[in-house]
């Protein structure tokens, strides 16, 4: 028997938002499908070089009034990112909430504007402890 990793699907609220938020965290749109009849869009995002590792953003069209819920349920999306608290401070510097500080200099977690937790690591192994996130409190859940 063989198996073969195809993507990871969340429900968003709000499209617009949820895309620029995973912009920012570095994945690009490879791909779009959009059905008139099923009255949804779905919308396919990946880190570069990464396409077939994507997260699947489902809209749909007549609204989703379960989301955001807390979503913990989901688990979480994890991403490995070069430089831990510069990609903090570039979500910070634009309105993304860290609600789980690097303070370990390895991990972090933040949340979609879908309410979904997103797990950030560092690749290698962890930076040193730094300022602000050393001292820098958990906000809300992660």
């Amino acid at each position: 028997m063989s198996i073969r990793y195809l993507h990871t699907m969340v429900r968003v609220k709000d499209l617009d938002a949820s895309l620029a938020f995973y912009e920012l965290l570095g994945l690009k749109k490879t791909r779009e499908y959009k059905s008139e009849e099923g009255r949804f869009t779905l919308i396919f995002m990946a880190p570069p070089g990464q396409e077939d590792c994507p997260v699947e953003l489902t809209y749909n069209w007549d609204g989703d009034e379960g989301l955001p819920s807390d979503s913990r349920h989901f688990g979480h999306l994890a991403y490995g990112v070069d430089d831990i608290y510069a990609t903090c401070q570039h979500l910070m510097d634009n309105g993304v909430t860290i609600n789980r500080p690097p303070r370990d200099g390895r991990m972090a977690f933040v949340r979609s504007p879908d309410n979904i937790s997103v797990e950030l690591l560092q690749n290698g192994a962890a930076l040193a402890p730094a300022e602000p996130w050393a001292s820098m409190a958990n906000t809300g859940h992660w």
